[in-house]
This record gives structure tokens, C-alpha cells and sequence, in this order.
């Protein structure tokens, strides 16, 4: 075998070796192995007990050639079940390295003491910026290290071109990172083609894109925790308002969810039908599987690498979808669309 095919699902060379001989021969024994594969018996046996451990063989097979010490034969686990078992464990590896990276601010102001800067501290309350550069920076770093969800609300009719190049690589590494992220824009905008294929772009990666008649609110909300609004609705050059826990982020929240529950799919507007015939995302889908395995909705939401409030929420919004009045139906209907 001249590549290791198996390497990005966590397998060494010598493992995938192992694993794919064993298909090949099933019941073949640790002599036989060593002999084929011209591996040292303690470093077969060493990576035998990985690949039992990660489900992807077991004793007991009707072997041809066990070895002179009674070793049982090996049956390998069937090629669906063992991808799906590496790909689930690698994508909790990623998930939980992902965690760890947005948990990352302690570590910028340490590097920052090297060079004997001090960041000044966060403000828990209200802060008025004017800086156009500090404004773009702060959100940022907020939607860098934002770990749930992000809620928009755009109230122009249009996105100009340099608005869209700064907001597509910060909103398309959120939803990388498998957050939430929801647009409100206004009905208006589809008669600009750009923002419309913007808009687009979005929903294919996973965001959720709504239109409303009219709004004069321009929101940004992260994790439900910092809200960006203008200091003046109409002229941005006033600078912005970063609120953060305090009883005006739940107001703002409010008033988005408000907004969000009178606007109207992206899709239903330009007269299309969601992706996949109505289908869910793929993170939807994992959290379908993860719901349907009957776990804790406190293991699913961990495996996801997610809050339990997103995880509920996803839970809700895909009930939604199914028109299921419960779980137990939804894991149902999921289950006869193909969605799982």
C-alpha cells in the first residue's frame, strides 16, 4: 500500500495495514500477521490493542493461523461501521481543539505583557467607539471568539461591496466553527444582485437568512451576551454602541427575536425551495443523530462541541421543520425523509 488513506481518521500506517489484512483474512492470527506485514510481534501486539480499542477489530474470528501462543483469530469490524466510528472520534478531537482555540483571549494578553503593553480591561456595561479601524477590529474579535451563536439585523436596502468583503470572511469562520449564525436583511435588498448573491453564499455554508418589510434597527449580537448597535441609526460614522451583560443586551436580544419571528425565509421570498428539498445542514443532521441515539442532551451538546441551549434550540428549529409535535416523531420523520 503505497499511501495512508486512513491517516486523516487518525490511523497510523501499520494500523490501517493491520485492519485492511484483517478484511482481506478474516481469522488471521498474530504469527501470520507478523509474518505478512513483517511487523515486530510487541509492536503488533501494541497496535492490536488500539484498533480494539477503537472498535475496529475483535478476537474471537475462526483463525487459520493462530499463533504458537493460542492468540485468537481477528475479525475486523465492517468498513461502514469502522469509518463512521473514526470520523465521529475524529470530529470530536476537532471539535474540542476548536473549543480550546476560542478560549484563546487570556493567552493574546500575555503575549501582548511580553512587549509591556496592557490591554485595557473589558467593559462590562456600555462603551461608546468612534474609531472606524477599532470598531471593525472589536467585532472581530468578537465574532473570533464568539462560541454559540451570531444574530444580525441589516436595515439597508443594499450591501456595498467593501460592507460584504469585510463581513463574508468573519461570518463564513463563524459558521466553519459550526456556530449559529442568523441574518435579518430587508425585503428591498433583493433587487441588489450582489448582496442577493451574497445572501446566497450564506445559507450554502450553513447561515440562516431572513427578509422583513422594513426595520430601522441595525443589530449585531454575539453569544446573546455583546450587542453592536449604532450610535446613530443613520449615520455610521458616529461610531458604535458595545453593550455587553447588562439589562440593554436583553432588551436588544428581545427586539431581534422579535424581528426574526415576523421575517420570511430567504428561500420562500425568491421563490425556491431550501437546499436537499427542505433539508437541514450538516450540523443540523448531526445533532438529529445526536438527539435520535437517545444520550443526554448534556452528551450531545458536548460531542457537538455546543451550549445545551444551542443544542435545544437546534432540537426546536428541526421539530420545526419536521412539523413534529415531539422527539420521538421527529427522530421519525428525519428518519423517512433520509435526513439520518
Amino acid at each position: 500500500m503505497g499511501t495512508n488513506e486512513m491517516s486523516y481518521l487518525g490511523l497510523t500506517e501499520e494500523q490501517e495495514q493491520i485492519y485492511r489484512l484483517c478484511l482481506r483474512e478474516p481469522g488471521i492470527g498474530l504469527d501470520a500477521l507478523t509474518d505478512q506485514l513483517r511487523i515486530l510481534p510487541n509492536a503488533a501486539r501494541r497496535e492490536l490493542r488500539r484498533l480494539r480499542e477503537l472498535g475496529l477489530l475483535r478476537s474471537g474470528g475462526t483463525s487459520h493461523a493462530q499463533g504458537a501462543a493460542g492468540d485468537d483469530g481477528l475479525a475486523a469490524a465492517d468498513p461502514d461501521v469502522a469509518v463512521a466510528r473514526l470520523l465521529d472520534l475524529r470530529l470530536h478531537e476537532l471539535r474540542e481543539k476548536l473549543q480550546r482555540v476560542t478560549q484563546l483571549r487570556p493567552l493574546v494578553a500575555s503575549l501582548r505583557a511580553e512587549r509591556g503593553e496592557q490591554r485595557p480591561p473589558a467593559v462590562v456595561g456600555i462603551e461608546q467607539v468612534t474609531d472606524l479601524a477599532k470598531i471593525r477590529d472589536r467585532i472581530d474579535d468578537l465574532a473570533f471568539f464568539a462560541r454559540e451563536e451570531v444574530s444580525l439585523v441589516e436595515p439597508g436596502s443594499v450591501l456595498r461591496e467593501e460592507e460584504i468583503e469585510q463581513s463574508r470572511p468573519r461570518v463564513l469562520r463563524c459558521l466553519r466553527r459550526g456556530l449559529s449564525v442568523r441574518s435579518v436583511v430587508i425585503r428591498k435588498t433583493l433587487d441588489h444582485r450582489p448582496t442577493v448573491e451574497y445572501l446566497r453564499e450564506l445559507e450554502s455554508h450553513g447561515a440562516r437568512v431572513r427578509l422583513i418589510s422594513h426595520t430601522a434597527a441595525k443589530i449585531q449580537m454575539y453569544d446573546r451576551r455583546t450587542a453592536v448597535v449604532p450610535v446613530h441609526p443613520e449615520d455610521n460614522a458616529r461610531g458604535a454602541l458595545f453593550a455587553q451583560e447588562s439589562g440593554l443586551v436583553s432588551n436588544i436580544l428581545a427586539l431581534f427575536e422579535w424581528i426574526w419571528a415576523e421575517s420570511d425565509e430567504l428561500g420562500s421570498a425568491l421563490g425556491e425551495p431550501r437546499p436537499d428539498e427542505g433539508g437541514p445542514s450538516e450540523l443540523e443532521r448531526l445533532v438529529l443523530r445526536a438527539m435520535c441515539s437517545g444520550g443526554k442532551d448534556e452528551a450531545g451538546a458536548r460531542d457537538l462541541g455546543v451550549s445545551v441551549r444551542t443544542y435545544r434550540r437546534y432540537i426546536a428549529d428541526l421539530m420545526q421543520m419536521l412539523g413534529a409535535g415531539n422527539r420521538p416523531q421527529a427522530a421519525l420523520l428525519a428518519r423517512e425523509r433520509g435526513w439520518i
